[in-house]
C-alpha cells in the first residue's frame, strides 16, 4: 500500500489540496461509491499521525467488517486514484480560465444563443485586454478568441465585415514563439547529453520573424537571442541583447516562464564565469542574480538550492563584494534544504573569511563544511588548497595536494566538474614546485594556465600573491 501511486500523490497534498478531495469525493455528483470516502479517511489519518499505510486495514476501512480482498483492494485503490487525477485535472484547469470561459462562448454558439455567446466573448475580449503577459500562449489564446468571434460571426451572417488578418499575424506569433521556445530547450538539452537535434523550420522561422520585425514581442525577442548564443557562445552581444530585454520583461510572462528565462541566462553566465571569462561575465551574472532573487524566482517552496546559493556567494566574491555576500549567507541560510544548511553555511562563511585574509576562522568553518557532496566538497577542498599556499605551508599543501588526487580518482563523475578539478591539482602543483625566478618556466606554465578551457581557478593561479609561495622560491 505504501509504495502505490494514490499514496504517493497524496503525500505532495497540502492541507488545501486535502480539503478540496475531501469535498469532491463526498459529492454525489462525482462519486457515489462508499468504499472510497472510508478509504480517504483512513489514509488521511496515516497522513497526519506519519504513518505508512497497511493494506489490511485499508481494506477494513473501504469495505468494513469483509475478509479481506486484494482485488477488492486494488479496484478501490484505482477508483479513489481516478477521481484525484480527476482533480488534478481541475485544478489545472483553473490555472486557464480563458480557455475554460471560451469553451462556454462555443457551447452557447452551438445551442444557437447568441446573445449569450455574445456577451461571453464581450467579456473574454475585456477579460484578454486585462492581461500583462505576452508570452506564447497569450497569442495562442488571443487567436483562439479571435476564431470564435469569427465564428460567432459567421453563424449570425456578420461574417463578412471580419478582417481575417490579425488573426493569422496572432497564429503566427504563436507559432514563432513556440517553435523558438522549443529550440532553445533543444540547444540546452543538446549541449549537456550531447545529442543532435534537426531543427526544422527554424532558419525560416527567424528569417520570417526578422523581415516583419517581430523581435518587437518579448516572447520571440528572448528565445532569438537564446538561441543565439546557445548555438554559438561566443555571441557575446546576443547574450547582452537577451539581459537587456529580460530586464524589462518581468511582467510579460507567468512565474515558471520568467524563472525558467533568467535561470537560463545564469547557467549560460556561469558557465562563461567559470571559464575565466571577462569580469563583464561575472558582473553580469550577478545582476541577474539579483534581479532573480528580486523576484522571488529562484525558489521551491520557499527553498533555495545550495548551488544557487554557492554559485551567488563566489560571484559576489570575486567582485568584492564581501559584505554583501556576508549579508546574504546569513539571510538566505533559512532558505537551504535543512539537511544541506549548515554545511553550505559555513562552507560559505569560509570562503568570506578567505577573501578577508581571515585564514584561521576559514579553517574553523572549513571543519563544518559538507564534504559529503562531490561538488561542495570539491570547492572546499579547494580553499583549503589556497589557504596552505598563501601561508606557506608547502608540507600541508604537498599532502592535501596528494590527497585531493587520490580522492578524484576514486570518483566516478565524468565530465565538466572531473576535469576542472583534476586541472586545478595539476597546475597548483606545477606551480608550487616551478621556480619563480626562472622567467621563461614561469612564462610556459603561465601560458600554460591561461590557454587551458576548464579551469576555474584561472584568476588565482595568475594573480600575484600566487607566486610568491612557490617551494623554489
Amino acid at each position: 500500500m505504501e509504495k502505490t501511486r494514490l499514496w504517493e500523490a497524496l503525500l505532495s497534498f497540502d492541507n488545501a489540496d486535502w480539503r478540496s478531495f475531501d469535498r469532491l469525493v463526498g459529492s454525489p455528483y462525482f462519486n457515489r461509491k462508499k468504499q472510497l470516502g472510508g478509504l480517504l479517511a483512513y489514509l488521511r489519518t496515516c497522513r497526519d499521525l506519519e504513518k505508512p499505510p497497511v493494506s489490511e486495514a485499508a481494506f477494513e476501512a473501504a469495505h468494513p467488517g469483509e475478509t479481506f480482498d486484494s482485488q477488492k483492494l486494488r479496484l478501490v485503490i484505482s477508483d479513489l486514484l481516478a477521481l484525484l487525477e480527476q482533480q488534478l485535472e481541475m485544478e489545472e484547469y483553473k490555472l486557464e480560465p480563458l480557455r475554460g470561459a471560451l469553451r462556454v462562448a462555443t457551447a452557447y454558439r452551438k445551442r444557437r444563443l447568441p446573445r449569450h455567446a455574445r456577451k461571453s466573448l464581450d467579456e473574454l475580449q475585456a477579460a484578454l485586454g486585462k492581461r500583462t503577459w505576452r508570452h506564447a500562449e497569450y497569442f495562442e489564446d488571443a487567436y483562439a478568441l479571435g476564431l470564435e468571434n469569427f465564428q460567432e460571426a459567421s453563424a449570425a451572417k456578420r461574417s463578412e465585415a471580419f478582417n481575417l488578418q490579425e488573426l493569422s499575424d496572432e497564429l503566427d506569433r504563436a507559432f514563432i514563439a513556440r517553435k523558438l521556445r522549443h529550440v532553445c530547450l533543444a540547444l540546452s538539452h543538446q549541449a549537456v547529453y550531447k545529442k543532435a537535434y534537426a531543427f526544422g523550420l527554424y532558419e525560416a522561422v527567424v528569417a520570417y520573424a526578422v523581415e516583419k520585425n517581430l523581435l518587437q514581442y518579448p516572447a520571440i525577442a528572448l528565445y532569438y537571442h537564446a538561441c543565439r548564443f546557445l548555438s554559438d557562445p561566443a555571441d557575446e552581444t546576443a547574450f547582452f541583447t537577451y539581459q537587456d530585454v529580460l530586464a524589462g520583461a518581468s511582467s510579460l510572462f507567468p512565474p515558471d516562464e520568467l524563472r525558467a528565462l533568467y535561470l537560463l541566462a545564469i547557467n549560460f553566465g556561469v558557465k562563461k564565469s567559470n571559464e575565466g571569462a571577462s569580469l563583464r561575465w561575472y558582473e553580469a551574472t550577478f545582476g541577474l542574480y539579483e534581479a532573480a532573487l528580486e523576484l522571488e524566482l529562484l525558489f521551491e517552496n520557499g527553498m533555495l538550492s545550495r548551488f544557487a546559493y554557492q554559485n551567488i556567494v563566489g560571484i559576489a566574491e570575486h567582485l568584492g563584494k564581501i559584505d554583501w555576500a556576508e549579508t546574504f549567507i546569513h539571510r538566505y541560510k533559512n532558505h537551504l534544504e535543512r539537511r544541506y544548511r549548515e554545511g553550505a553555511y559555513n562552507m560559505n562563511l569560509a570562503r568570506v573569511a578567505y577573501a578577508r585574509k581571515n585564514y584561521r576562522d576559514a579553517l574553523l568553518h572549513l571543519q563544518q563544511a559538507d564534504f559529503k557532496d562531490f561538488i561542495n566538497g570539491m570547492n572546499a577542498r579547494i580553499l583549503q588548497m589556497k589557504i596552505y599556499f598563501e601561508t606557506g605551508e608547502t608540507d600541508l599543501l604537498d599532502s592535501h595536494l596528494d590527497s585531493m588526487q587520490t580522492y578524484l580518482r576514486r570518483q566516478q563523475t565524468a565530465g565538466y566538474h572531473r576535469d576542472n578539478y583534476q586541472n586545478c591539482v595539476r597546475y597548483t602543483r606545477a606551480l608550487l614546485h616551478t621556480n619563480q625566478h626562472d622567467a621563461a618556466a614561469m612564462a610556459a606554465l603561465r601560458k600554460q594556465i591561461e590557454e587551458e578551457p576548464v579551469l576555474t581557478i584561472k584568476g588565482w593561479l595568475l594573480s600575484p600573491k600566487s607566486e610568491v609561495r612557490s617551494l623554489k622560491s
